[in-house]
């Protein structure tokens, strides 16, 4: 079962201390949603980076190109 430290700074006691199922949900949804995040972001940006390669497309030019140009 995971565990987590739990340290006392005052005293600097250490204690190793399994998660509850609560505990457990909670950091398999933040999981979820830390992946999901990503995801979102990089869909974001692939999206981003294609309406930039489109507009280089309609001037003729390849994204470098325009990314030197508006540098």
């Amino acid at each position: 079962m995971p565990t987590k430290l739990v340290v006392d700074c005052s005293t600097g006691a250490v204690e190793e201390i399994e998660l509850t199922a609560e505990e457990i949900a909670q950091r398999e949804a933040d999981a979820e949603a830390a992946a999901k995040a990503k995801a979102d972001e990089e869909a974001a940006a692939a999206a981003k980076q294609a309406e930039k390669e489109a507009i280089a497309a309609k001037l003729g030019l390849t994204a470098e190109e325009l990314v030197k140009l508006l540098g």
